[in-house]
This record gives structure tokens, sequence and C-alpha cells, in this order.
């Protein structure tokens, strides 16, 4: 998302909560996959300590481009969570015309009058 600062990047950064932030386009006749291959991910990042809650967004209007919105305690837990090796292979289950945006970590922001942090 941010092509000048890198998801590994943000991991080092001492900051919680976060929020990752990930894109996926897939084909239509793939769609089922990516579901299978998304709920399973949700699945066990459920299973990790201080995750706090993950929802997937579909594009309206046939689109099918999917946003994932995850909510961590810390980007210490995230890290771990994704660094485990439990995770990695789990990758391989999305289909093979998902094509993603690298996943970015986002804090929320504090507008006066607007919303809270």
């Amino acid at each position: 998302m941010d092509e000048t600062v890198t998801l590994f990047e943000q991991m080092e950064q001492i900051a919680g909560p976060v929020i990752l932030i990930n894109k996926f386009n897939v084909k239509p006749k793939d769609i089922d996959k990516l579901l299978k291959a998304w709920a399973a991910d949700a699945s066990y990042f459920k299973q990790q300590p201080k995750f706090i809650s993950t929802h997937l967004h579909r594009g309206i209007g046939g689109s099918c481009v999917f946003i994932n919105y995850a909510i961590w305690e810390s980007t210490e837990l995230f890290k771990q969570a994704f660094n485990n090796p439990d995770f990695k292979p789990k990758l391989g289950d999305y289909p093979d015309s998902t094509t993603t945006s690298p996943p970015h970590l986002f804090r929320k922001v504090a507008v006066p009058g607007i919303c809270v942090g």
C-alpha cells in the first residue's frame, strides 16, 4: 500500500493496537477457494495471543476485490503470529489467480470533532 515502507519494517515498530489491511483480487471462478483459504487463515489467527478481530469485505456489484481488516493488540504479537512456521504454508492455499497488495499496518488517527484515535 505504501511502496516506501514494507510490512517487515512496520513489524519492527512498537505500536498497538494496530490494524492490518490487505487487498485480494481473484477471478470469479476462484472466489470460493479464496474464501476457504481466508477462513483457514482467520481461524489460525483467532487462536493467537491478543488477536482482537478480523473482517473480510467484498466490493459490491460483482466485484472480485476483497479487503481484509484485522485488529491486533500490538505489532509484536502480530509479528509472532505472522512469522510462526505454522502460518507460512497457509499462504499457498490461495488460488493461483489471487493477486494481493502488500499487507500494511495502521493505527487509528484522532481528528478533533470527527473521530477518536
